[in-house]
């Protein structure tokens, strides 16, 4: 009975050492800005050419939702844009394409702009890169530069050679999120088995797009407790 209790007694005083140790912030509030973000595939339109542009909006928690996003161009004589995103070259040119949504109780608007040239023919993009840093938001260690690209018909999260990170946490994962604050509708990569240097994660194309997610986020997932973070560069 004695060694029961010490050894209930072990195990309470481990799981709060635990604890405390993934403890680095204050509590934080889950609610982040509204946001709507152009998708496109294209340098250039040719005239006569259609394309469809698309917007991911998110709400004030990170969610993807769907909503009316009213569509407009700068100068219809060079590139028409009608209702639904369907955009067409009129002439050679440069137009700004513009992608708003309303939000709920009258709280404002939100846009993206996106600047779009309309030449003999259609040029799609070359592969988008996109790239951030880390930060630690806890007294842990965290940082180092990341990118995320395509590779075929996957993407690939690279950290670069820079990149630190604590050991010393009882389960550190990777997230894709578009919520810093929490893990809460975020894309979990995987859990962190490397700790320092360049090393990579494969992510099947057929769950993210690479202009889904806003941030790259890292949690001490057995207590739900942020680490860092890392936002993509514009």
């Amino acid at each position: 009975m004695i060694k029961m209790k010490l050894f209930q007694l072990f195990t309470a005083v481990t799981i709060s050492l635990l604890f405390a140790s993934c403890i680095g912030d204050d509590i934080i509030a889950d609610t982040v800005p509204e946001n709507l973000r152009i998708s496109v595939s294209i340098d250039t339109l040719g005239v006569g050419d259609t394309y469809q542009f698309e917007a991911i909006f998110t709400n004030n928690v990170g969610q993807e939702e769907d909503t009316n996003v009213q569509w407009t161009s700068s100068n219809s004589d060079i590139l028409q844009v009608d209702d639904q995103g369907l955009a067409t070259g009129v002439a050679m040119g440069m137009a700004s394409v513009t992608a708003s949504v309303d939000l709920a109780d009258g709280a404002g608007t939100v846009s993206d702009v996106f600047d779009l040239a309309v030449a003999n023919r259609t040029v799609v993009a070359g592969p988008e890169i996109r790239d951030g840093e880390l930060r630690t938001t806890s007294s842990y260690v965290l940082e180092g530069s990341f990118t995320l690209k395509k590779d075929g018909d996957d993407l690939v999260l690279s950290l670069g050679s820079n990149y630190r990170a604590s050991s010393s946490l009882p389960g550190l994962y990777v997230y894709l999120t578009n919520n810093p604050n929490t893990t809460s509708g975020a894309y979990e990569v995987g859990r962190t088995t490397n700790f320092s240097g360049a090393h990579t994660y494969t992510i099947p194309g057929s769950e993210v797009a690479v202009d889904q997610y806003t941030h790259v986020l890292y949690f001490c997932k057995p207590f739900n407790v942020k680490v860092g973070d890392g936002a993509f560069n514009e």
